[in-house]
């Protein structure tokens, strides 16, 4: 998984069936050099062109490069780098050739998993919700519960673990909330000079400004719109110039506020209240946002490491899980997590 705050690629192994999950491997992660990151960010926004073309070689060599460190590895599940997603379009763009990897790692390749999701009339995203269940499964948890993605866009699954399967009515709801670490990001970025706000030093020495804050949750139609719905990572690039004019320290925490009450709001869209919420992604670690993100909520939310999950590689090891499910041809969304027509099995097969 190479995700959207553009720091490197995550690789992990699972062992599944691709309903069950039946055990963990091993993990790795290959960051992207500082060069290797401003050739993905000039390509964000772009569906063609000489940029794309750069950026996508990144992406090809970073993931070989890591992914022939599993030699044992008897499928791979490759995403490729989001460029644009633009589903009320119809459109979304992941680099990256899954062929390539096939005859390079000789081994089958699953990529391509948001375009059949989107011919259905989905969103294209969030993919990781069937992987939630079959995690709430194995974690043996039978009410309703959430797993929350903090990465450069929030992502909301929620979850009633008790139904039959993941794209059974009612089992699955998913939705992007609103902006994750992207501005906080893109502000460290830009006035620090840093890629991002390590352990959340920034965003816990500021102040939320309330008057900022209410501006930038009252501009936005995206957070009363019912779910299934997903954003492009720059769809909040707007919140940036809104903070112009705070101290870094302010800025960071005000954005992160806005993230938190995201969140809070995406929860009013679910159809009970979660007993708990489950956070993964690099944002549970800066501990500002987390204790945001608590602030907001009325209900326990806890880093999935407190029920033995790795919340770094949780994401690759729902692309592993979702090769699994599209090589048994099973599906891999639905109307309740991506608003497709019917479940999807979304992905092609790239045989080496």
């Amino acid at each position: 998984m190479s995700g959207t705050s553009l720091d490197g690629v995550d690789a992990a192994m699972v062992r599944t069936d691709g309903i069950h999950v039946l055990e963990f491997g091993r993990t790795e992660y290959r960051p992207y050099s500082p060069a290797e990151r401003e050739i993905l960010r000039s390509a964000l926004g772009l569906e063609d062109g000489s940029e794309i073309d750069v950026a996508a070689d990144v992406v090809e060599s970073a993931h070989v490069e890591l992914l022939s460190r599993f030699e044992d590895a008897e499928l791979v599940g490759f995403h490729g780098q989001t460029t644009l997603h633009l589903p009320d379009e119809g459109r979304t763009r992941q680099i990256g050739d899954g062929r390539s990897l096939a005859r390079a790692l000789g081994v089958p390749v699953i990529w391509d998993f948001r375009s059949e999701d989107m011919r259905h009339g989905g969103q294209g995203a969030p993919l990781a919700p069937f992987y939630h269940f079959a995690l709430a499964r194995m974690l043996e948890i039978f009410e309703p519960v959430a797993f929350l993605n903090i990465g450069g866009v929030a992502n909301l699954t929620w979850l009633d673990p008790s139904r039959e399967a993941p794209e059974a009515p009612g089992a699955c709801l998913a939705f992007d909330t609103g902006p994750g670490n992207a501005p906080i990001n893109d502000l460290c970025q830009s006035r620090l000079n840093v890629p991002l706000d390590q352990d959340g030093g920034l965003t816990s020495a500021g102040k939320v400004d309330a008057g900022i804050l209410k501006r930038l949750l009252e501009h936005q139609r995206y957070f009363s719109r019912s779910p299934p719905k997903s954003l492009d990572r720059n769809t909040f690039s707007g919140w940036l110039p809104e903070v112009d004019a705070c101290p870094p320290e302010d800025a960071a925490a005000t954005l992160a506020a806005g993230v938190a009450q995201a969140v809070a709001i995406g929860l009013t869209h679910c159809p009970s209240a979660p007993t708990r919420v489950l956070v993964s992604g690099g944002g549970r670690k800066n501990s500002g946002l987390m204790a945001l993100v608590s602030e907001a909520l009325d209900c326990p939310v806890l880093p999935v490491e407190e029920v033995g999950m790795d919340g770094d590689m949780l994401e690759a090891q729902a692309f592993a899980y979702l090769a699994a499910r599209v090589y048994s041809r099973l599906p891999t969304s639905a109307p309740g997590t991506t608003g497709a027509a019917k479940p999807v099995c979304g992905g092609t097969i790239s045989e080496w």
